[in-house]
């Protein structure tokens, strides 16, 4: 090999990670994280609360027919119905979650699918019709039935309310001089002055140093007029921090279905058992319909997803009433020869309710 030939060495082909690869799943992982301070309220300790409660709801609920939807799936399907509003997953082994996808449709109905799965070492990207994956979304639009909108993003101005309050909140403790002091100090020598205003100082670096009594006279003003000490500490109180606080937080809240009285201190156990039920019984349970729904189309068999009996949130008490008249009603028809079905019907009760 001559000398020459150093220089027609060919250089190794150089491979580069594809669009989904391990820095697109490190870049939508940071985009995840911010996007609480972005334009939603996903960082707030209300938000995370209400999330929460979904997933500890679903991942608890009774799901038959089907194996694929085990407890972590669904607080997955949960997390994900209530941060992005939709969730995509792989029928194969089980339901493995999709971390984005686009997809093409046909009378407005997805009928394939282009998933990225998430690796440890990085991601990759497969195409698979519309039978092959499992699609929940709520909060559908009517121009774009096929996408799902998240509870925060439907009510954006509570949620920007909420964020800026908690932002200002954190700004204030961070930066203002929380315990620093006016203090009305002597005449002295320059340099006993200097010395003074480099030891006290707040943690933005000003100065606490007032006037001494010689410039007050000299400015026309009496020697001991102001000369007392001022309290630098913020009045948090004239701004109504905490009600405006308490109100945004309420609103997110509900966005969620839980009502406004879970956080408030004074709720007793009666308030809370009326909280689950709200919701259970109006928010998660028509959700865990929709799941269900979903996976009897997509599994190939019925599926039913049970969120009130594993939480108990029903009321004992007034089903126990219900029955015990339900009983004695019949028990009367039957003694005056009246059938006992007609009767229910006539009360629009067909005995599968």
């Amino acid at each position: 090999m001559g000398i020459l030939d150093l220089f027609r060495r060919k250089t190794p082909d150089e491979t580069r990670a594809s669009g989904t690869g391990y820095t697109a799943a490190i870049m939508a992982a940071r985009q995840s994280y911010i996007s609480g301070s972005s334009d939603l309220a996903e960082l707030t300790s209300a938000a995370q609360t209400c999330i929460s409660l979904w997933e500890g709801v679903l991942s608890g609920a009774d799901v038959t027919g089907t194996d694929m939807l085990d407890r972590n799936t669904m607080a997955l399907v949960a997390r994900s119905l209530a941060l992005r509003g939709e969730f995509v997953g792989i029928i194969g082994d089980g339901i493995t979650p999709a971390s984005d996808w686009d997809l093409s449709t046909r009378n407005g109905r997805p009928v394939a699918y282009r998933v990225s799965i998430p690796e440890a070492g990085g991601g990759r990207t497969e195409t698979r019709l519309a039978p092959e994956v499992l699609h929940i979304r709520i909060g559908s639009d009517a121009v774009a039935p096929w996408t799902g909108t998240a509870p925060l993003r439907r009510a954006a101005l509570s949620a920007n309310l909420l964020h800026e309050i908690e932002g200002a909140l954190r700004d204030t403790f961070r930066d203002a001089p929380i315990g620093s002091q006016v203090l009305p100090l002597p005449d002295s020598s320059a340099e006993d002055m200097a010395a003074m205003r480099s030891a006290i100082r707040g943690k933005r670096g000003s100065t606490l140093i007032v006037e001494g009594v010689a410039q007050a006279t000299a400015a026309g003003m009496h020697p001991q007029l102001g000369q007392r000490r001022d309290d630098l500490t913020p009045d948090l109180q004239k701004a109504e921090a905490d009600a405006l606080w308490s109100r945004s937080r309420g609103a997110v809240a509900e966005c969620f279905g839980v009502p406004a009285a879970f956080f408030n201190p004074a709720s007793t156990g009666p308030v809370f058992r009326e909280v689950q039920r709200h919701l259970v019984q109006y928010t998660l349970s028509p959700l865990a319909k929709i799941i269900g729904d979903e996976a009897s189309a997509k599994l190939g068999g019925a599926v039913l997803i049970d969120v009130e009996t594993p939480v108990q949130a029903y009321d004992t008490g007034g089903r126990a009433r219900a029955m015990s008249a339900i009983i004695k009603a019949m028990a009367e028809a039957k003694e005056n020869n009246i059938d006992p079905e007609l009767a229910l019907k006539l009360v629009g009760w067909n005995g599968t309710e």
